[in-house]
């Protein structure tokens, strides 16, 4: 099966155990062609810079700086908003619309997850909605094993392996992925307690909620960082 986003679009890749390649965009902006995996069965998505895994490798390594860089410089605006004394209105709050048709063995992680995500930020909403979706949820096997293939704006693809799933907690799998969705980029020398550790900290790890300051970079990230940035 085709994932729906462009390939100009897929910039980068995060996985939960591999390495991958990449969509992009806030509504995020929809994808649209064929993509690098397929389902059942993926073979391993590849391109230099554009993977970032749930478990630790060295593919994720120039996606997950990427994220981090872009997580800084979010974090940078407001510390200078702070000490300018600089009051910015609310950030609107941007919609991302997900399809998760193609990945039904995990409907109830992808609900899960939305109502963890909704709970825990308020710049940015998780909404199911087919017809206008930018991210995308898609099962099957892949030597990459699960992974988020995107530029961390709120569009691309989060594949979802079958055997991770069957070793480590699919929820947190999956709310991890989206978290890179988001913008966030792994931290796997962190403990369970920190969603974007991935597999870190090994399969009985089973926590699937951001902690508040991850919850928090999110909300900064849709405010100051390149996915949203209103006008002072």
């Amino acid at each position: 099966m085709a994932i729906r986003t462009p390939l100009a679009l897929l910039a980068a890749a995060l996985t939960f155990a591999g390495a991958a390649t990449v969509p992009a965009t806030t509504t995020a902006s929809a994808p649209d062609t064929n993509s690098p995996s397929t389902s059942p069965t993926s073979t391993a998505v590849t391109g230099s810079g554009a993977t970032s895994s749930y478990l630790p490798g060295d593919l994720d390594r120039e996606q997950n700086q990427r994220l981090k860089e872009q997580l800084a410089q979010a974090k940078a605006r407001a510390r200078a908003d702070r000490a300018n004394g600089v009051q910015r209105a609310p950030a609107a709050v941007t919609t991302v619309y997900y399809d998760a048709s193609e990945a039904p063995s995990f409907d109830s992680e992808i609900s899960g997850t939305q109502q963890i995500w909704n709970g825990s930020v308020s710049n940015v909403q998780l909404v199911e909605d087919p017809s206008r979706a930018t991210l995308y949820f898609e099962e099957g096997s892949s030597a990459n094993g699960s992974y988020y293939q995107g530029d961390g704006h709120g569009s691309g693809l989060v594949f979802l392996d079958y055997d991770q799933a069957n070793t480590y907690a699919p929820l947190r799998i999956v709310a991890h992925e989206t978290g890179h969705a988001l913008g966030l980029p792994d931290r796997y020398s962190q403990p369970c307690s920190k969603l974007m550790s991935g597999g870190g900290p090994g399969p009985s790890c089973t926590n699937a909620y951001p902690d508040s300051v991850e919850a928090s970079e999110v909300d900064t990230i849709w405010q100051y960082g390149v996915a949203h940035r209103p006008a002072a």
